[in-house]
């Protein structure tokens, strides 16, 4: 009995063993072997090699990245000249890479929350989603309030009500890190919000008169930094004193270099 064409031209795809691509996958990352692209990373400037197309693929940031190279290259050597990633640690990068290559991360405390912030820099909202999860298992006295600001910095109302819960439970030992002295405006107000801080207003007042002090102390700084100097207008990479500011011996330091 002959098939009906119907039936003939059904397929059917099959899935093999998924951990056997991802293996394979992983010897690909920083490995110059066919790479096609490269990166200049960190104040270590360290040089890391990877491959456009999977690049691409996976994700839209490096996508347009890449294609706007492409439309203003003048020639092939230009396309040899490294992406630099000045700002970004080398070890969070590489994380960044290996969640692109295999879909997986390995994540520690000491880069969790700054891969984090490239994972939702580069809208890769799966990575994001395993540093939330990794990150909210993992809070300690010393980072849950870098990790509360991160939450509040990238809108990650999960990753805040985690923080929140643990910040209440061990508020005697929170309000004495630094990094709860470093909060922001809305990361201090988040915490104030709660109902549940598992410490009396007193030592609580405090604390935050504490946090005041060293937030005014930053501000005054920054704010006196940019009343004292201004960038040159010639040279905007010089600094020169404003007008009314007296001549100091340190001031020589903004002097350009001799040629």
């Amino acid at each position: 009995m002959a098939k009906s064409p119907a039936l003939a031209a059904a397929s059917v795809t099959l899935q093999g063993k998924s951990s056997s691509l991802s293996a394979n996958l992983r010897e690909l990352i920083n490995n110059t072997q066919f790479s096609d692209v490269s990166f200049v990373v960190g104040k270590e400037r360290q040089m890391i090699h990877a491959h456009r197309c999977v690049l691409a693929c996976r994700c839209k940031v490096f996508h347009s990245m890449f294609t706007h190279q492409l439309q203003g290259v003048q020639s092939p050597q230009e396309l040899q000249i490294p992406f630099v990633l000045a700002d970004m640690n080398p070890e969070v990068f590489l994380a960044v890479l290996e969640f692109i290559y295999t879909n997986s991360v390995t994540l520690t405390n000491q880069i969790a929350l700054e891969v984090l912030t490239s994972a939702v820099e580069y809208g890769l909202d799966n990575l994001r989603k395993l540093c939330v999860d990794y990150i909210g298992q993992s809070l300690t006295v010393e980072m849950a309030c870098e990790a509360l600001q991160a939450a509040v910095t990238y809108g990650q109302t999960d990753l805040r009500q985690r923080c929140l819960t643990f910040i209440e439970r061990h508020t005697p030992e929170i309000v004495k890190t630094q990094s709860f002295r470093e909060l922001s405006d809305l990361g201090i107000v988040s915490i104030l919000q709660s109902d549940r801080l598992s410490l009396d207003e007193g030592p609580l007042i405090q604390a935050v008169r504490e946090w005041a002090r060293v937030n005014s102390e930053i501000q005054i700084a920054q704010s006196w930094k940019f009343h004292a100097l201004k960038k040159a207008i010639d040279s905007p990479h010089l600094f020169r004193r404003r007008k009314g500011t007296l001549p100091r011996d340190h001031h020589r330091y903004l002097d350009p270099p001799p040629k």
